[in-house]
């Protein structure tokens, strides 16, 4: 393996199938318009040549009319019910729902209701009964469907993958994956936000920053849980109905483990790291955008750590999505794969309440 013919040219698309410029740009209804959506997603959206941002939707129509006002390519805004009774249809090709997590499944059928194509925010639901109506719905209206993993498309995650699968590590023994903020602090000081409300969100720690840990150990082994074992705990008292922190163990086959932490209310980090048989690999800073990602590589008495230039992951994650709907190569991370996510975080709170490992097979 040529380590260093990959590293320079560590963030190339190798996942491009096609010329963006080629094609007509795919057009979106953006759903949800919240800081995530204001200060993320529509940036990214105005900085594509391959997709736009033309309706946005909002429970506040006056929110949405003031976005439109402001975001390049934006259209039409609507409101969640004028978007459900079919407004401004004509002026869409997909849907991105980035909704609190119960809220997924209805914006998915009304948008295989109209032939529209799904990108969907992770987890997919609040649970995995509503997830796999989710899959139901995508597969009985024929559309096509993601769910926004973003680290799939991270060049240096994507990188690390190339290491990994080439042998560079030996077979893996391990993975460690944290995720880590101060949510009141520095994202949302709102005690009323609905992360913090079990019915909307499903979780808490676990569920919002936890699944980055859990789903990038699953994308780098290309595996995955076949059980898991954790605990959660909350100690402030914003977090009565969600978990504040977790720390869980997830097995792969062939006895492999990942062990990862996460938690909305201590010092902002994120990491990941596999340990192999040859050798090991690291990726520090991981998860927060906006930040240079620093992959470290040892094996044996070689060492090596590289800086990959800063990328979009919105932008990233949006030009793969159009790629594939304009193109003709799978669609991956779909719905099946964020099911199993699902299932192992409903794994990881049963096993919590049952103290003992909990099987997923």
């Amino acid at each position: 393996m040529d380590i260093d013919a990959i590293l320079a040219e560590g963030c190339r698309r190798d996942w491009r199938t096609i010329d963006p410029g080629t094609i007509e740009p795919l057009r979106f209804a953006v759903i949800g318009l919240g800081w995530f959506t204001r200060g993320r997603a529509l940036p990214a959206f105005e900085a594509s040549e391959a997709c736009e941002p033309t309706v946005l939707v909002s429970g506040d129509e006056s929110k949405a009319e003031r976005l439109v006002a402001a975001t390049d390519g934006a259209e039409q805004g609507l409101t969640y019910d004028a978007f459900h009774d079919g407004v401004a249809r004509e002026d869409y090709d997909a849907v991105y729902i980035v909704t609190p997590n119960a809220r997924h499944l209805e914006f998915v059928e009304t948008a295989a209701a109209f032939d529209k194509d799904v990108l969907c925010e992770k987890p997919m639901e609040r649970d995995s009964d509503r997830a796999r109506a989710v899959i139901g719905t995508c597969a009985d209206a024929g559309i096509e469907s993601m769910i926004a993993y973003r680290m799939h498309t991270e060049p240096a995650v994507r990188r690390a993958r190339e290491f990994v699968r080439e042998g560079l590590l030996g077979e893996p023994q391990h993975v460690s994956g944290d995720m880590s903020q101060r949510l009141l602090d520095r994202v949302n000081p709102d005690r009323d936000q609905w992360r913090l409300d079990e019915e909307l969100a499903g979780g808490g720690a676990l569920f919002d920053i936890g699944i980055y840990p859990l789903n990038t150990a699953r994308f780098l082994l290309d595996a995955d849980p076949i059980a898991a074992i954790g605990q959660t705990g909350s100690s402030h008292d914003a977090f009565a109905d969600v978990d504040e922190t977790v720390s869980f163990t997830i097995e792969f086959p062939e006895d492999v483990y990942a062990s990862c932490f996460a938690s909305h209310n201590v010092h902002q980090s994120s990491s990941i790291s596999i340990t192999g048989t040859e050798g090991q690999l690291r990726i520090e800073p991981a998860f927060f955008q906006d930040e240079a990602r620093e992959l470290h590589l040892s094996r044996g008495d070689g060492r090596a750590s590289v800086t990959f230039e800063t990328v979009d992951q919105m932008h990233e994650q949006f030009e793969y999505f159009t790629d594939r709907v304009r193109g003709d190569a799978p669609i991956h991370p779909d719905g099946d794969h964020g099911l199993v996510d699902m299932r192992a975080m409903e794994a990881v709170y049963e096993a919590a309440d049952r103290g003992e490992w909990v099987s997923l097979s």
